[in-house]
């Protein structure tokens, strides 16, 4: 691969908010979930701060640590376990070095430190800097490092090592002991600032530990391995260009790839070893070993001199995280200094994308109206956008056949503990890059950011993203022969599936997932921002929290009537119809205001359908109302050529949704690679007029033998409500046998907006468990023209459950 192709996916993050840490070298870095924490390092002076970088709001924060703190660090042992992280060893100060091990328990930013038991044989490992400290399972694996073999720090005598010890840590917090494997096979060399990293084919499942590069008075570039299992040392043989000797170089495993970035490399040219006191200097060269092969593939060279700073400079002592299929690069020396306060550092913030990102999940809806949906998906982690398609034949046919549907869901939100709040982060606008484009988009998110506040119970903070779901449920034949209304239904005791029907503006979401005798609350259109209050807790985010939905149909069950929902696969007709779509990303030097991608089209693949663009947004979640149509010559160029560029689409028409008419949508995430694969089809249905649209802000109010469920009414009645449905998912053995139906009886007709559900009623209830557990209630409105769409709920439960 060139270097120009690879560094097109870089990316330097600027104009980012929050107290933003000096630049240093020998800090440390991990990854939880979208957060980067980074602890210790020097310049002018060891740190001895905590700093956390949130990638997702591009916002740097300095957590309320407490517990036993340590000592600022360099060069140490920095590994994740989920949520706890461990720190061992590294330079406390000059000539002066640790061994000790502390424990951060980042869900409540706690320090602890820890004593292993020493090992049953032999000494605990000595003070060190420059060690690797790799995490396999519950063991932690320690290879070589720098001793000091002088008493006095002052007097600094090195000792290269190059010991290997095991720690086994305890389930949750603590650790069990150090032990000293017995290994076999010729041991690597004595070294420090190396790297080491462990990694597992899915094929043979035997993990193995590399060790890469480090210094010994010379830099090394020998590969070492280690059978964790057989505790046997190799030398593997490897394939391409071995990148130079180097030390304190970064590798980070992404896949079946170790990504390997800059270091200290020798100013020799030639790749010639330096000589024990030679000249050395930073690098920016990137390479990747692919571990499956063991091939070295050269991505940037260490020539390569990059004047429009596209690229990250030279450095060493960085540290470089995985979030996802993303890596990040922060700070580092880009020059040499002898003294330990006299360097020079790097302060930027670089990315690169490593890969195409993953296919969204289903598009889902939230509501639709009469020439409207609004919709969202999951969120991609690390993405800079979205594209969203939709497909419609042309001219727009009439309504015939089985109509698509989408039924909102909600939930509540679990409260972390009493007296939390959750904070509403900044959303920026959808990029969409049509200026004629009528592109209606909520003025709130549901992307909930957790964010509680550091009090003295100090919580972590991490923003976890929560969808409002809808399930694609298709209307079966049979049911269509026994309903006539125009929503494809007669007057019956079944609630209708289609999409919600609203013209109104979002209401107000009442949120907050209580414990069994809290009251409860929740809204169905699940999309803004609002407060709940109990007697017992309240809990204020900006979006009720939900999940996506997999129920994939619904059996409907009264005494008088059973009516079936079933589900369309589209997999296959999403493989033979997903276009290969590119995206080429303009560079730019901020990751949050990235240019708008320019994509290629591809050609129709099947039965001349034609997928249409809805627009490119930044967030997961857009209201539609308008695609674009692509002009008859470029349709007939596109299926005959491999791809054509897109015109602009300023010189488009654009083409309005219709009533009572099914639009099939993908959604494909996009990031520094391009656009990935489309994610499954979904289908909807737009209303048709005359009928009411979905009950709102649905309650749950418990109390000890039963649950009192109301609701207002629909915001666009379109006449006078002469009943409402309300349903329950109960338990069933045509459900056993296909557990993705769901068979509801009904538990309320009549006018009142509100009913109780009895604890009978809830003991047969059944507990949905294709997300979160959950009890399942349907609500639909009825005017004279007949039922409109229901409003699903889904009451979270806790680890309990309800009875059984």
């Amino acid at each position: 691969m060139a270097a120009a192709a690879a560094g097109q996916s870089w990316r330097r993050v600027s104009s980012f908010t929050g107290p933003v840490p000096r630049s240093r070298h020998g800090h440390r870095a991990v990854a939880i979930r979208e957060l980067v924490i980074i602890f210790g390092g020097g310049n002018e002076g060891i740190a001895d701060e905590l700093h956390v970088y949130n990638t997702v709001t591009n916002q740097w924060f300095l957590p309320a640590v407490r517990g036993d703190i340590p000592p600022g660090c360099a060069a140490h042992g920095f590994v994740c376990d989920g949520t706890r992280i461990l720190v061992f060893g590294g330079m406390v100060e000059y000539g002066r070095y640790s061994n000790d091990l502390y424990e951060l328990q980042a869900s409540r930013w706690l320090w602890k430190k820890v004593k292993p038991q020493a090992p049953s044989t032999g000494s605990p490992p000595c003070p060190r800097l420059g060690h690797s400290f790799s995490l396999y399972g519950n063991k932690c694996y320690l290879f070589g490092g720098l001793a000091n073999e002088s008493e006095d720090s002052n007097n600094n005598v090195p000792r290269y090592l190059n010991d290997f010890y095991e720690l086994e840590l305890q389930h949750g917090s603590g650790v069990v002991g150090w032990s000293i494997p017995v290994t076999k096979g010729i041991t690597p060399s004595p070294r420090e600032s190396h790297t080491a990293i462990i990694y597992c084919r899915k094929d043979l499942g035997s993990p193995k530990m590399y060790v890469f590069g480090g210094m010994c008075g010379c830099r090394l570039n020998d590969l070492w391995e280690l059978d964790i299992e057989t505790m046997t040392w190799s030398r593997p043989e490897t394939k391409g260009t071995v990148p130079l000797p180097r030390s304190l170089h970064t590798a980070n495993v992404i896949g079946n790839k170790m990504y390997v970035f800059g270091g200290w490399v020798p100013q020799s040219a030639g790749g010639e070893i330096s000589a024990h006191d030679g000249e050395w200097k930073c690098t920016g060269s990137f390479s990747y070993l692919n571990l499956d092969t063991t091939e070295w593939i050269g991505l940037i060279s260490d020539c390569h001199e990059d004047k429009s700073n596209l690229l990250p400079g030279p450095r060493a002592g960085h540290c470089a995280v995985a979030v996802g299929t993303r890596l990040y690069i922060w700070s580092g020396r880009d020059g040499y200094r002898k003294a330990w306060n006299n360097q020079v550092c790097c302060k930027d913030l670089w990315y690169l994308d490593t890969e195409k990102p993953p296919a969204p999940s289903q598009v889902q809806l939230i509501r639709a109206t009469t020439n409207s949906f609004q919709v969202k998906w999951d969120e991609v982690p690390t993405v800079e956008g979205y594209l969203l398609q939709l497909h419609a034949d042309l001219p727009v046919p009439s309504v015939a056949g089985i109509p698509g549907t989408g039924v909102p869901e909600t939930s509540v939100l679990s409260s972390q503990g009493s007296g939390s709040s959750v904070h509403q982060s900044p959303q920026s606008l959808p990029s969409v890059p049509y200026p004629e484009m009528k592109v209606d988009h909520p003025s709130q998110t549901n992307n909930v950011s957790v964010q509680v506040s550091l009090s003295s119970n100090s919580l972590l903070k991490i923003e976890e993203k929560e969808k409002v779901a809808a399930p694609e449920n298709k209307i079966t034949q049979e049911t269509m022969r026994n309903h006539a209304d125009a929503t494809g239904f007669k007057e019956s005791n079944a609630p209708s599936l289609l999409p919600v029907c609203t013209s109104s503006p979002q209401t107000s979401a009442n949120v907050g997932e209580l414990h069994d005798l809290d009251k409860r609350t929740v809204n169905p259109d699940a999309s803004v921002s609002s407060t709940v209050s109990s007697t017992q807790t309240m809990v204020t985010q900006q979006a009720v929290k939900t999940e996506s939905s997999s129920t994939n149909g619904a059996v409907v069950k009264d005494e008088t009537s059973l009516t079936t929902f079933n589900s369309k696969s589209e997999a296959a007709e999403t493989a033979n119809i997903m276009p290969s779509t590119r995206v080429n990303t303009g560079q730019t030097n901020d990751s949050h205001s990235s240019k708008t991608p320019q994509r290629q089209m591809a050609p129709v693949k099947t039965r001349d359908r034609q997928w249409y663009d809805v627009g490119i947004f930044k967030n997961n979640s857009a209201v539609v109302s308008q695609f674009y149509l692509l002009p008859e010559e470029i349709l007939s160029v596109s299926k005959k050529m491999e791809s054509e560029d897109v015109p602009d689409y300023r010189l488009l028409k654009k083409q309005d949704l219709l009533p009572g008419t099914v639009y099939r949508f993908r959604v494909a995430a996009i990031n520094g690679c391009g656009v990935g694969p489309f994610s499954k089809i979904s289908e909807f249905k737009t209303c048709i007029p005359g009928f009411p649209g979905a009950p709102s802000t649905v309650k749950i109010t418990k109390s000890v033998d039963c649950i009192y469920l109301s609701w207002e009414p629909p915001a666009s009645p379109s006449g006078n409500i002469l009943e409402y449905s309300a349903y329950l998912a109960i338990r069933s053995t045509q459900l056993q046998e296909n557990p993705s139906q769901l068979v509801f009886m009904r538990i309320y007709c009549g006018l009142k907006t509100s009913c109780i559900v009895t604890a009978a009623q809830l003991s047969n209830a059944h507990v949905d468990y294709t997300s979160r557990p959950a009890i399942v209630f349907r609500i639909s409105a009825k005017n004279e023209r007949g039922y409109g769409p229901a409003t699903q709920v889904r009451w979270l439960q806790g680890k309990v459950g309800v009875r059984r």
